[in-house]
Protein backbone atom coordinates (compact mmCIF):
# COMPACT_ATOMS: atom_id res chain seq x y z
CA UNK A 1 0.00 0.00 0.00
CA UNK A 2 1.30 3.43 -0.87
CA UNK A 3 2.16 5.59 2.11
CA UNK A 4 0.95 8.78 0.45
CA UNK A 5 -2.44 10.25 -0.47
CA UNK A 6 -1.42 10.64 -4.09
CA UNK A 7 -3.34 8.76 -6.78
CA UNK A 8 -1.63 7.07 -9.72
CA UNK A 9 -2.37 8.29 -13.26
CA UNK A 10 -2.23 6.13 -16.37
CA UNK A 11 -2.18 7.06 -20.04
CA UNK A 12 -2.03 4.83 -23.09
CA UNK A 13 0.24 5.71 -26.00
CA UNK A 14 -1.45 4.53 -29.19
CA UNK A 15 0.90 3.25 -31.85
CA UNK A 16 -1.21 1.18 -34.17
CA UNK A 17 1.12 -1.82 -34.45
CA UNK A 18 2.66 -1.43 -31.01
CA UNK A 19 5.64 0.47 -29.68
CA UNK A 20 7.94 -2.52 -30.22
CA UNK A 21 9.29 -2.62 -33.77
CA UNK A 22 8.17 -6.26 -34.10
CA UNK A 23 4.80 -5.82 -32.39
CA UNK A 24 2.96 -6.16 -35.69
CA UNK A 25 4.23 -9.75 -36.04
CA UNK A 26 2.44 -11.17 -33.00
CA UNK A 27 -0.91 -12.95 -33.45
CA UNK A 28 -3.90 -10.62 -33.13
CA UNK A 29 -2.01 -7.55 -34.33
CA UNK A 30 -3.14 -5.70 -37.45
CA UNK A 31 -0.75 -4.47 -40.11
CA UNK A 32 -3.29 -1.87 -41.30
CA UNK A 33 -4.41 -0.81 -37.82
CA UNK A 34 -3.29 2.80 -38.31
CA UNK A 35 -6.22 3.38 -40.67
CA UNK A 36 -8.84 1.15 -39.04
CA UNK A 37 -10.90 3.58 -36.98
CA UNK A 38 -12.99 0.81 -35.43
CA UNK A 39 -9.80 -0.81 -34.19
CA UNK A 40 -8.62 2.46 -32.68
CA UNK A 41 -12.00 2.89 -30.99
CA UNK A 42 -11.83 -0.68 -29.68
CA UNK A 43 -8.40 -0.14 -28.10
CA UNK A 44 -9.53 3.15 -26.54
CA UNK A 45 -12.61 1.45 -25.09
CA UNK A 46 -10.37 -1.17 -23.45
CA UNK A 47 -8.41 1.64 -21.80
CA UNK A 48 -11.59 3.42 -20.74
CA UNK A 49 -13.01 0.28 -19.12
CA UNK A 50 -9.76 0.06 -17.15
CA UNK A 51 -10.25 3.71 -16.08
CA UNK A 52 -7.14 5.06 -17.81
CA UNK A 53 -6.78 8.84 -17.59
CA UNK A 54 -6.18 9.28 -21.30
CA UNK A 55 -5.47 7.87 -24.76
CA UNK A 56 -2.46 9.56 -26.36
CA UNK A 57 -2.40 10.26 -30.12
CA UNK A 58 1.08 11.27 -31.20
CA UNK A 59 1.82 12.74 -34.60
CA UNK A 60 4.62 13.16 -37.12
CA UNK A 61 4.60 15.68 -39.95
CA UNK A 62 6.88 13.66 -42.22
CA UNK A 63 7.62 10.06 -43.07
CA UNK A 64 10.74 8.07 -43.86
CA UNK A 65 11.11 4.61 -45.46
CA UNK A 66 13.82 3.76 -42.93
CA UNK A 67 11.16 3.63 -40.22
CA UNK A 68 9.82 0.35 -41.53
CA UNK A 69 12.65 -1.49 -39.75
CA UNK A 70 12.56 0.37 -36.44
CA UNK A 71 9.15 2.03 -35.94
CA UNK A 72 6.61 0.82 -38.50
CA UNK A 73 3.83 2.48 -36.51
CA UNK A 74 5.42 5.83 -37.32
CA UNK A 75 5.47 5.37 -41.09
CA UNK A 76 1.98 6.80 -41.57
CA UNK A 77 -1.15 7.40 -39.54
CA UNK A 78 -4.45 9.26 -39.53
CA UNK A 79 -4.41 12.98 -38.88
CA UNK A 80 -4.90 13.10 -35.06
CA UNK A 81 -7.79 15.56 -34.79
CA UNK A 82 -9.84 13.45 -37.19
CA UNK A 83 -9.08 10.31 -35.20
CA UNK A 84 -9.76 12.09 -31.89
CA UNK A 85 -13.25 13.15 -32.98
CA UNK A 86 -14.13 9.53 -33.70
CA UNK A 87 -12.83 8.50 -30.27
CA UNK A 88 -14.95 11.14 -28.60
CA UNK A 89 -18.03 9.61 -30.22
CA UNK A 90 -17.11 6.08 -29.15
CA UNK A 91 -16.23 6.84 -25.50
CA UNK A 92 -17.60 8.93 -22.63
CA UNK A 93 -14.95 9.41 -19.93
CA UNK A 94 -11.36 8.83 -21.06
CA UNK A 95 -9.22 11.88 -21.88
CA UNK A 96 -8.12 12.29 -25.50
CA UNK A 97 -4.64 13.72 -26.13
CA UNK A 98 -3.95 15.21 -29.56
CA UNK A 99 -0.52 16.31 -30.76
CA UNK A 100 -0.15 19.65 -32.55
CA UNK A 101 3.30 21.10 -33.24
CA UNK A 102 3.48 24.91 -32.73
CA UNK A 103 6.43 25.10 -35.13
CA UNK A 104 4.13 24.18 -38.03
CA UNK A 105 0.71 25.32 -36.80
CA UNK A 106 -1.04 28.66 -36.18
CA UNK A 107 -2.31 29.64 -32.68
CA UNK A 108 -5.84 30.47 -33.81
CA UNK A 109 -6.11 27.14 -35.64
CA UNK A 110 -4.94 25.13 -32.64
CA UNK A 111 -7.19 27.05 -30.25
CA UNK A 112 -10.16 26.37 -32.52
CA UNK A 113 -9.37 22.69 -33.16
CA UNK A 114 -8.73 21.86 -29.50
CA UNK A 115 -11.71 23.95 -28.42
CA UNK A 116 -13.99 22.10 -30.81
CA UNK A 117 -12.66 18.74 -29.61
CA UNK A 118 -13.28 19.75 -26.00
CA UNK A 119 -16.92 20.45 -26.84
CA UNK A 120 -17.36 17.31 -28.94
CA UNK A 121 -15.88 15.17 -26.16
CA UNK A 122 -17.65 16.87 -23.27
CA UNK A 123 -14.50 18.27 -21.69
CA UNK A 124 -11.96 15.54 -22.40
CA UNK A 125 -9.57 17.22 -24.84
CA UNK A 126 -5.84 17.63 -24.31
CA UNK A 127 -3.14 19.27 -26.39
CA UNK A 128 0.28 17.60 -26.54
CA UNK A 129 2.84 20.29 -27.34
CA UNK A 130 5.92 19.21 -29.29
CA UNK A 131 8.24 21.68 -30.94
CA UNK A 132 9.56 19.18 -33.45
CA UNK A 133 12.67 17.05 -33.35
CA UNK A 134 11.99 15.68 -36.83
CA UNK A 135 13.94 18.03 -39.07
CA UNK A 136 12.69 16.46 -42.30
CA UNK A 137 9.27 18.01 -41.63
CA UNK A 138 10.50 21.43 -42.75
CA UNK A 139 10.46 20.45 -46.41
CA UNK A 140 6.75 19.68 -46.17
CA UNK A 141 5.96 23.22 -45.02
CA UNK A 142 7.81 25.32 -47.61
CA UNK A 143 10.80 25.87 -45.34
CA UNK A 144 14.45 25.48 -46.19
CA UNK A 145 15.41 24.35 -42.69
CA UNK A 146 14.03 23.16 -39.37
CA UNK A 147 14.39 25.94 -36.81
CA UNK A 148 17.01 25.56 -34.12
CA UNK A 149 15.90 24.86 -30.54
CA UNK A 150 16.02 28.42 -29.23
CA UNK A 151 13.85 29.80 -32.01
CA UNK A 152 11.35 26.94 -31.72
CA UNK A 153 10.87 27.58 -28.00
CA UNK A 154 10.69 31.36 -28.36
CA UNK A 155 7.91 30.71 -30.88
CA UNK A 156 6.22 28.07 -28.68
CA UNK A 157 6.24 30.23 -25.54
CA UNK A 158 4.26 32.98 -27.24
CA UNK A 159 2.15 30.45 -29.14
CA UNK A 160 0.87 28.74 -25.98
CA UNK A 161 0.19 32.06 -24.26
CA UNK A 162 -1.90 33.21 -27.23
CA UNK A 163 -3.87 29.95 -27.41
CA UNK A 164 -4.80 30.14 -23.73
CA UNK A 165 -5.77 33.80 -24.10
CA UNK A 166 -8.03 32.90 -27.04
CA UNK A 167 -9.70 30.24 -24.89
CA UNK A 168 -10.23 32.83 -22.14
CA UNK A 169 -11.89 35.21 -24.58
CA UNK A 170 -14.17 32.62 -26.15
CA UNK A 171 -17.90 33.46 -26.25
CA UNK A 172 -19.75 32.73 -22.99
CA UNK A 173 -22.98 33.64 -21.22
CA UNK A 174 -21.26 36.69 -19.75
CA UNK A 175 -19.64 37.73 -23.03
CA UNK A 176 -21.84 36.28 -25.81
CA UNK A 177 -19.73 37.79 -28.59
CA UNK A 178 -16.44 36.81 -27.01
CA UNK A 179 -13.58 39.10 -26.06
CA UNK A 180 -11.11 40.60 -28.55
CA UNK A 181 -7.54 39.56 -27.90
CA UNK A 182 -5.61 42.25 -29.81
CA UNK A 183 -2.33 40.44 -29.32
CA UNK A 184 0.76 41.91 -30.96
CA UNK A 185 3.93 40.10 -29.99
CA UNK A 186 7.29 39.09 -31.37
CA UNK A 187 5.80 36.40 -33.62
CA UNK A 188 2.01 36.81 -33.77
CA UNK A 189 -0.57 39.53 -34.37
CA UNK A 190 -4.02 38.18 -33.54
CA UNK A 191 -7.25 40.11 -33.05
CA UNK A 192 -9.67 37.47 -31.76
CA UNK A 193 -12.08 36.54 -30.38
CA UNK A 194 -12.24 32.80 -30.89
CA UNK A 195 -15.31 31.58 -32.76
CA UNK A 196 -15.77 28.53 -30.48
CA UNK A 197 -17.81 28.82 -27.26
CA UNK A 198 -15.98 28.75 -23.95
CA UNK A 199 -14.46 25.31 -23.44
CA UNK A 200 -16.05 22.92 -20.92
CA UNK A 201 -12.61 22.73 -19.26
CA UNK A 202 -11.99 26.48 -19.87
CA UNK A 203 -8.46 25.46 -20.86
CA UNK A 204 -7.93 22.02 -22.35
CA UNK A 205 -5.39 19.91 -20.47
CA UNK A 206 -1.85 20.68 -21.68
CA UNK A 207 0.69 17.89 -22.07
CA UNK A 208 4.36 18.38 -22.89
CA UNK A 209 7.55 16.33 -23.19
CA UNK A 210 11.21 17.21 -23.40
CA UNK A 211 14.50 17.24 -21.54
CA UNK A 212 16.21 20.48 -22.60
CA UNK A 213 16.22 23.43 -20.21
CA UNK A 214 13.77 25.39 -22.39
CA UNK A 215 11.48 22.38 -22.64
CA UNK A 216 11.49 21.89 -18.87
CA UNK A 217 10.65 25.55 -18.33
CA UNK A 218 7.78 25.46 -20.82
CA UNK A 219 6.40 22.31 -19.21
CA UNK A 220 6.77 23.54 -15.64
CA UNK A 221 5.04 26.82 -16.51
CA UNK A 222 2.27 25.70 -18.87
CA UNK A 223 1.69 21.93 -18.76
CA UNK A 224 -0.72 19.92 -16.62
CA UNK A 225 0.98 16.65 -17.57
CA UNK A 226 4.65 16.04 -18.37
CA UNK A 227 5.51 13.03 -20.51
CA UNK A 228 9.02 11.96 -19.45
CA UNK A 229 11.46 9.43 -20.91
CA UNK A 230 13.95 8.57 -18.17
CA UNK A 231 14.92 4.87 -18.34
CA UNK A 232 15.94 4.25 -14.71
CA UNK A 233 14.87 5.23 -11.20
CA UNK A 234 17.71 7.65 -10.28
CA UNK A 235 17.41 9.71 -13.47
CA UNK A 236 13.61 9.70 -13.17
CA UNK A 237 13.81 10.95 -9.56
CA UNK A 238 16.17 13.74 -10.59
CA UNK A 239 13.90 14.82 -13.45
CA UNK A 240 10.81 14.65 -11.21
CA UNK A 241 12.41 16.82 -8.52
CA UNK A 242 13.61 19.35 -11.09
CA UNK A 243 10.22 19.78 -12.77
CA UNK A 244 8.37 20.08 -9.44
CA UNK A 245 10.87 22.70 -8.25
CA UNK A 246 10.49 24.70 -11.47
CA UNK A 247 6.70 24.49 -11.17
CA UNK A 248 6.88 25.90 -7.62
CA UNK A 249 8.94 28.82 -8.89
CA UNK A 250 6.07 29.55 -11.29
CA UNK A 251 3.63 29.62 -8.37
CA UNK A 252 2.18 26.18 -9.02
CA UNK A 253 1.32 23.54 -6.43
CA UNK A 254 2.72 20.00 -6.26
CA UNK A 255 -0.57 18.49 -7.44
CA UNK A 256 -0.98 20.85 -10.40
CA UNK A 257 1.47 19.02 -12.66
CA UNK A 258 1.63 15.23 -13.13
CA UNK A 259 4.87 13.65 -14.35
CA UNK A 260 4.32 10.43 -16.32
CA UNK A 261 7.36 8.59 -17.71
CA UNK A 262 6.85 6.20 -20.60
CA UNK A 263 6.76 2.53 -19.58
CA UNK A 264 6.72 -0.61 -21.73
CA UNK A 265 5.20 -3.44 -19.67
CA UNK A 266 5.47 -7.01 -20.94
CA UNK A 267 3.03 -8.81 -18.67
CA UNK A 268 1.53 -12.29 -18.55
CA UNK A 269 -0.01 -14.55 -15.91
CA UNK A 270 3.43 -15.95 -15.02
CA UNK A 271 6.95 -14.58 -15.13
CA UNK A 272 8.02 -17.34 -17.52
CA UNK A 273 5.26 -16.45 -19.98
CA UNK A 274 6.14 -12.77 -19.88
CA UNK A 275 9.85 -13.43 -20.52
CA UNK A 276 8.87 -15.73 -23.41
CA UNK A 277 6.84 -12.90 -24.99
CA UNK A 278 9.75 -10.50 -24.54
CA UNK A 279 12.16 -12.98 -26.15
CA UNK A 280 9.77 -13.70 -29.00
CA UNK A 281 9.36 -10.02 -29.85
CA UNK A 282 13.11 -9.46 -29.86
CA UNK A 283 13.77 -12.58 -31.94
CA UNK A 284 11.85 -10.98 -34.82
CA UNK A 285 14.20 -7.99 -34.97
CA UNK A 286 16.95 -8.08 -37.60
CA UNK A 287 20.60 -7.55 -36.77
CA UNK A 288 22.80 -5.06 -38.60
CA UNK A 289 25.90 -6.14 -40.54
CA UNK A 290 29.06 -5.76 -38.51
CA UNK A 291 30.44 -3.16 -40.91
CA UNK A 292 27.36 -0.94 -40.38
CA UNK A 293 28.23 2.08 -38.23
CA UNK A 294 26.50 5.18 -36.93
CA UNK A 295 22.93 5.63 -35.77
CA UNK A 296 19.60 4.65 -37.33
CA UNK A 297 16.46 6.74 -37.45
CA UNK A 298 13.93 5.68 -34.79
CA UNK A 299 10.99 7.84 -35.84
CA UNK A 300 9.08 9.48 -33.01
CA UNK A 301 11.76 8.31 -30.59
CA UNK A 302 14.66 10.03 -32.30
CA UNK A 303 17.68 7.91 -33.22
CA UNK A 304 19.20 4.72 -31.87
CA UNK A 305 22.24 2.47 -32.05
CA UNK A 306 22.88 -0.17 -34.66
CA UNK A 307 22.01 -3.71 -33.64
CA UNK A 308 25.42 -5.35 -33.93
CA UNK A 309 28.45 -6.26 -31.81
CA UNK A 310 30.29 -3.10 -32.82
CA UNK A 311 27.62 -0.84 -31.35
CA UNK A 312 27.41 -3.12 -28.30
CA UNK A 313 31.17 -2.76 -27.83
CA UNK A 314 30.76 1.02 -27.69
CA UNK A 315 28.31 0.67 -24.79
CA UNK A 316 30.34 -1.93 -22.91
CA UNK A 317 33.65 -0.16 -23.33
CA UNK A 318 35.15 -3.53 -24.32
CA UNK A 319 35.53 -4.92 -27.83
CA UNK A 320 33.27 -7.98 -28.10
CA UNK A 321 33.32 -8.27 -31.88
CA UNK A 322 34.02 -11.79 -33.13
CA UNK A 323 31.73 -13.49 -30.62
CA UNK A 324 28.59 -15.30 -31.73
CA UNK A 325 25.28 -13.53 -31.09
CA UNK A 326 23.86 -16.61 -29.36
CA UNK A 327 27.04 -17.21 -27.38
CA UNK A 328 26.84 -16.90 -23.59
CA UNK A 329 28.64 -13.88 -22.16
CA UNK A 330 31.63 -14.86 -20.05
CA UNK A 331 31.19 -14.02 -16.33
CA UNK A 332 34.56 -12.25 -16.26
CA UNK A 333 33.34 -9.60 -18.70
CA UNK A 334 31.39 -7.85 -15.94
CA UNK A 335 34.58 -6.72 -14.20
CA UNK A 336 36.05 -5.32 -17.43
CA UNK A 337 33.18 -3.27 -18.82
CA UNK A 338 32.33 0.38 -18.18
CA UNK A 339 29.74 1.57 -15.67
CA UNK A 340 27.28 1.85 -18.55
CA UNK A 341 28.15 -1.72 -19.53
CA UNK A 342 27.43 -3.01 -16.03
CA UNK A 343 24.12 -1.17 -16.01
CA UNK A 344 23.29 -2.81 -19.33
CA UNK A 345 24.10 -6.28 -18.01
CA UNK A 346 22.11 -5.68 -14.81
CA UNK A 347 19.12 -4.43 -16.79
CA UNK A 348 19.30 -7.46 -19.10
CA UNK A 349 19.28 -9.78 -16.08
CA UNK A 350 16.26 -7.94 -14.64
CA UNK A 351 14.26 -8.30 -17.85
CA UNK A 352 15.24 -11.84 -18.85
CA UNK A 353 15.89 -13.46 -15.43
CA UNK A 354 19.12 -14.75 -16.97
CA UNK A 355 22.60 -14.28 -15.48
CA UNK A 356 26.29 -14.43 -16.41
CA UNK A 357 26.92 -17.35 -14.10
CA UNK A 358 26.69 -21.08 -14.83
CA UNK A 359 23.52 -22.90 -15.74
CA UNK A 360 21.23 -23.21 -18.72
CA UNK A 361 19.85 -19.64 -18.45
CA UNK A 362 22.85 -17.54 -19.41
CA UNK A 363 22.84 -14.01 -20.85
CA UNK A 364 23.92 -13.96 -24.50
CA UNK A 365 25.37 -11.18 -26.61
CA UNK A 366 22.05 -11.02 -28.45
CA UNK A 367 20.31 -10.40 -25.10
CA UNK A 368 22.56 -7.41 -24.46
CA UNK A 369 21.91 -6.01 -27.94
CA UNK A 370 18.15 -6.34 -27.38
CA UNK A 371 18.35 -4.46 -24.08
CA UNK A 372 20.54 -1.71 -25.54
CA UNK A 373 18.07 -1.20 -28.39
CA UNK A 374 14.97 -0.74 -26.21
CA UNK A 375 14.61 2.90 -25.19
CA UNK A 376 12.90 4.03 -22.00
CA UNK A 377 11.71 2.04 -19.00
CA UNK A 378 10.77 -1.60 -19.58
CA UNK A 379 9.35 -4.10 -17.09
CA UNK A 380 8.81 -7.81 -17.79
CA UNK A 381 6.92 -10.04 -15.40
CA UNK A 382 3.72 -11.27 -13.84
CA UNK A 383 1.01 -8.83 -12.66
CA UNK A 384 2.40 -8.46 -9.15
CA UNK A 385 5.93 -7.86 -10.43
CA UNK A 386 4.78 -5.21 -12.90
CA UNK A 387 2.69 -3.53 -10.19
CA UNK A 388 5.71 -3.62 -7.86
CA UNK A 389 7.77 -1.78 -10.47
CA UNK A 390 5.09 0.86 -10.94
CA UNK A 391 4.60 1.35 -7.21
CA UNK A 392 8.34 1.58 -6.54
CA UNK A 393 8.69 4.52 -8.93
CA UNK A 394 5.50 6.11 -7.64
CA UNK A 395 6.46 5.88 -3.96
CA UNK A 396 10.03 7.00 -4.68
CA UNK A 397 8.67 10.17 -6.36
CA UNK A 398 10.09 9.30 -9.71
CA UNK A 399 6.62 9.38 -11.29
CA UNK A 400 3.02 10.38 -10.65
CA UNK A 401 2.00 7.57 -12.98
CA UNK A 402 2.98 6.25 -16.38
CA UNK A 403 2.26 6.66 -20.06
CA UNK A 404 1.92 3.00 -21.01
CA UNK A 405 3.66 1.95 -24.22
CA UNK A 406 2.01 -1.30 -25.39
CA UNK A 407 4.61 -3.38 -27.22
CA UNK A 408 1.90 -5.01 -29.33
CA UNK A 409 -1.74 -4.07 -29.89
CA UNK A 410 -4.31 -4.97 -28.71
CA UNK A 411 -2.81 -7.89 -26.76
CA UNK A 412 -0.50 -5.87 -24.50
CA UNK A 413 -3.29 -3.36 -23.78
CA UNK A 414 -5.67 -6.15 -22.80
CA UNK A 415 -3.04 -7.86 -20.64
CA UNK A 416 -2.22 -4.70 -18.71
CA UNK A 417 -5.88 -3.73 -18.29
CA UNK A 418 -6.99 -7.20 -17.15
CA UNK A 419 -3.96 -8.27 -15.11
CA UNK A 420 -2.14 -5.23 -13.72
CA UNK A 421 -4.87 -2.61 -13.20
CA UNK A 422 -6.80 -4.80 -10.70
CA UNK A 423 -3.61 -5.23 -8.65
CA UNK A 424 -3.04 -1.47 -8.58
CA UNK A 425 -6.66 -0.96 -7.55
CA UNK A 426 -6.42 -3.51 -4.72
CA UNK A 427 -3.35 -1.68 -3.42
CA UNK A 428 -5.30 1.57 -3.33
CA UNK A 429 -3.05 3.19 -5.91
CA UNK A 430 -5.45 3.53 -8.83
CA UNK A 431 -9.06 4.65 -9.13
CA UNK A 432 -12.00 2.24 -9.11
CA UNK A 433 -14.06 4.70 -11.14
CA UNK A 434 -13.64 8.07 -12.79
CA UNK A 435 -13.85 11.09 -10.47
CA UNK A 436 -15.90 13.11 -12.93
CA UNK A 437 -16.74 13.63 -16.61
CA UNK A 438 -13.76 15.75 -17.71
CA UNK A 439 -10.04 15.13 -18.09
CA UNK A 440 -9.42 17.80 -15.44
CA UNK A 441 -11.49 15.72 -13.00
CA UNK A 442 -9.24 12.70 -13.64
CA UNK A 443 -6.18 14.80 -12.77
CA UNK A 444 -7.79 16.48 -9.77
CA UNK A 445 -7.43 19.92 -11.35
CA UNK A 446 -9.66 22.94 -10.82
CA UNK A 447 -10.73 25.17 -13.70
CA UNK A 448 -7.83 27.52 -14.49
CA UNK A 449 -7.99 31.21 -13.70
CA UNK A 450 -8.48 33.29 -16.86
CA UNK A 451 -5.47 35.14 -18.29
CA UNK A 452 -7.60 37.98 -19.67
CA UNK A 453 -8.93 40.19 -16.82
CA UNK A 454 -12.15 40.87 -18.75
CA UNK A 455 -12.87 37.13 -18.87
CA UNK A 456 -12.83 36.67 -15.09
Amino acid sequence: MSTTNRRLHLGLMFWATGTHAAGWRLPGSKEDAAFDIEFLQHVTQIAERARFDFLFLGDRLATDPRLQRTNPSQMSRLEPFTAAASLAAATSRIGIVVTANPTYYDPYTVARLIGSLDHVSGGRASWNIVTGADDIAAANFSRTEHWETQKRYDWADEFVSVVKALWDGAPSEVHPAGLPLRHEGAHFRIEGPLDVPRLPQRHAVILHAGTSDRSRELGAREADVIFAGQPDLPSAQAYYADIKARARRHGRGEHEIAILPGLTPIVAATTEEAVAIYDRLNAFLPLDPEDAVGEVRKGGLGRGRRRNLGALSDVLGVDVRGNGYGEAVAPGLYARVSDAGRQLIDETARRTRRTLEGGARRITYRDLIDTAGAMGAVVVGNPEEVADFIQSWFDARAADGFNIFPAYVPGAVEAFAELVVPVLQRRGLFRLDYEGPTFRHHLGLDLPAPRLPEAA
